[in-house]
């Protein structure tokens, strides 16, 4: 996503992370990643199952997507970091307009499992 900052910038995007580690973890995250963008802490998880982000399968976490994800990040010279926290957790991308109505909701199966941004740009133009 940093690659498109620009793009995003255009739409008047504005990113915000959440997590639901602590405060300390999503801090060095952060500084680990260089990340930049604002992080929400939802400790109480209940904004992510708000939002229908419940726990993956062993499968979806451990299967073909999720491999063939480390497997480019290895080719790209990135090494796959020790997972900590809850490696089950089920990410997602909500779109939110500027008068509070989602506009767009996806759920992942597991961590591999995004909408591509050519997705997002087209509800971003629509």
């Amino acid at each position: 996503m940093r690659e498109n900052e620009e793009k995003f910038n255009t739409y008047n995007v504005k990113i915000v992370v959440i997590t639901f580690a602590s405060q300390e973890i999503a801090h060095e995250y952060c500084k680990e990643t260089g990340i930049s963008r604002p992080f929400l802490i939802d400790e109480s998880k209940e904004v992510y199952q708000g939002y229908g982000m419940f726990s993956a399968s062993f499968w979806d976490i451990w299967g073909p997507k999720t491999w063939w994800a480390y497997f480019k990040e290895i080719l790209q010279g990135h090494k796959p970091k020790k997972a900590t926290g809850d490696i089950y957790q089920r990410g997602g991308d909500v779109l939110i307009d500027p008068d509070g109505i989602v506009r767009f909701h996806y759920v992942g199966d597991g961590p591999a499992d995004r909408p591509s941004l050519d997705t997002i740009f087209q509800i971003l133009e629509n």
